[in-house]
């Protein structure tokens, strides 16, 4: 069971929320902080002050005062209204997210809303009912509005959510779990919508899943490194303490530690002086891709205990400012970045994927073939995984360099955040896949070269994996190997790196 307090939400916490269904309770010193933040709301309304949001237009309409009996149908209007997003619905793990994050920022007490509004958002995650939230429609300032608002109508029992793995109206979906909708009241409609959960959101199933992929993806180069008899002096340690990056160093390590015991792997001078680069460089490659993982989880545990609302309410409702934490930019910039990271991993892969290939870069069979000539073997996966790496490519250009103004140029910066966040996603799908075909090539390669002269850790990988895509002794249909591999490794294979204290081998296991 998680405590949320609005403060102190991790990405580790995170994960076992989202991902793993654990359950939910709210802070009682966090709700106190709602209610006294509530109650600054409902003097504002009984003083008649005049405060954007509360008793006034939204966007360009902010200076259009609403009449007191009109603020709760505000509200409804605003979220109805704001519901255009388009699309396929974002994953139910984003969608679950979505709802963690926004309840967590309204746990900080700024928002003023009613301790109902927390409770119930928290009653969806703790019944596994998830809003099913169209993924295109937000420019990722003013906040997320549109996915925003499609959560939101779920609370006033209108829209669509994810029950049980099937799409049901919301009315029905949580009178099924004993909940009852509510009726927004002043200001509770905008701090729901106006924050940067959708692509906070879809940047933490995001990362979660890159940082996985890249333990992995030291796992599957070790494995070619065996199948091209790599040299190993490239991951001496002085060579990537002497430059200093200490992800770079730690790649080294954990791939130094995943071939102890090797009899595959070679000296320099022993086969060859140096090898290429994709195999040389994987430190270098990797851990730059490390780094910018590392700065973008940073951020995101930032923006997950952010208050990313307008206005806020501060000093028990004396003050409250209209201000620009809707805005986008941190999150999606990190998204950008993580973008290009992870499409290095897939980039470098491709290259070592030819390698193993390639007759005129090894001297393992043509493609890998049983009977070059009359079998193609691997020959049309290289194909496929350079179509993956040039389709990432496309995908890794910045969403933010991007801007269109909006709300009668009212609001004429935006961060596109979200369409980055989704671009992210695709591209940790598609590196998958490229991960996938150099698995399988290796596989191929270190049976060539004796699987009996592996290193203990690989060669239990190699074990593991085999049961999954058996060898290649025949031309056969790739494509469902390429499909059966990806989803072993994005749901069946966790990686758990040597402990740097313990220097005990790495550890894999399946998952239940």
């Amino acid at each position: 069971m998680a405590v949320l307090t609005g403060e102190s939400l991790t990405l580790d916490e995170a994960e076992k929320i989202c991902l793993m269904g654990e359950h939910v309770v709210l802070s009682r010193d966090a709700l106190r902080k709602v209610e006294k933040s509530r109650e600054a709301v409902l003097s504002i309304v009984r003083e008649k002050r005049t405060v954007y949001g509360i008793n006034t237009g939204f966007g360009k309409f902010s200076d259009v005062r609403i009449k007191e009996e009109d603020v709760t149908r505000l509200q409804l209007n605003l979220i109805r209204s704001h519901a255009c997003g388009t699309g396929d619905p974002f994953p139910e793990s984003v969608s679950r997210a979505m709802v963690l994050l926004r309840l967590n920022a309204l746990l900080k007490g700024f928002s003023g809303i009613r301790t109902e509004v927390a409770e119930l958002l928290a009653a969806l995650l703790n019944k596994g009912i998830h809003p099913v939230i169209p993924q295109q429609g937000s420019l990722g300032a003013s906040g997320d509005l549109a996915p925003l608002s499609h959560l939101a109508l779920v609370l006033i029992g209108e829209g669509l959510v994810f029950d049980s793995g099937k799409i049901t109206c919301s009315k029905e979906g949580l009178k099924k779990a004993g909940l009852e909708p509510l009726t927004l009241e002043a200001k509770e409609g905008l701090a729901l919508i106006n924050g940067t959960q959708a692509m906070t959101a879809a940047g933490v199933i995001a990362y979660l899943e890159a940082r996985k992929l890249g333990f992995q993806s030291e796992l599957i180069a070790s494995l070619t490194m065996e199948g091209l008899e790599g040299i190993m002096d490239a991951f001496h340690p002085a060579i990537h303490e002497a430059r200093g990056y200490p992800q770079q160093t730690a790649v080294a390590e954990r791939m130094r530690t995943i071939l102890t015991g090797s009899r595959l792997v070679t000296k320099q001078g022993e086969k060859r002086v140096q090898d290429a680069y994709s195999l040389r460089c994987i430190p270098q490659v990797h851990g730059a891709s490390w780094q910018a993982l590392d700065y973008v989880k940073e951020k995101l545990e930032i923006e997950m205990n952010a208050a990313t609302d307008n206005p806020l309410l501060f000093d028990a409702g004396k003050t409250v400012v209209s201000g620009g934490n809707f805005h986008g930019q941190p999150i999606a910039i990190s998204m950008d970045l993580m973008k290009i990271a992870m499409a290095e991993f897939a980039s470098i892969s491709e290259r070592r994927i030819e390698r193993l290939v390639n007759p005129q870069l090894s001297d393992l069979p043509p493609f890998l073939s049983p009977q070059p000539g009359l079998q193609s073997g691997a020959m049309i996966m290289q194909y496929c995984a350079a179509s993956l790496v040039s389709e990432n490519k496309t995908l890794a250009h910045p969403a933010t360099v991007d801007s269109i103004p909006s709300s009668a140029n009212q609001e004429d910066h935006v961060s596109m955040g979200t369409i980055a966040a989704r671009h992210c996603y695709d591209i940790i799908q598609n590196t998958r896949k490229v991960l996938a075909i150099e698995c399988i090539c290796a596989l191929q390669a270190v049976q060539y070269r004796g699987i009996e002269k592996m290193a203990p850790a690989t060669r239990d990988f190699y074990e593991q994996a085999r049961k999954i895509v058996p060898p290649i002794t025949v031309d056969r249909i790739f494509s469902g190997d390429i499909e059966n591999m990806t989803e072993w490794l994005k749901k069946k294979l966790e990686l758990w790196t040597a402990s740097k204290r313990g220097g005990e081998m790495a550890k894999w296991k399946r998952d239940a």
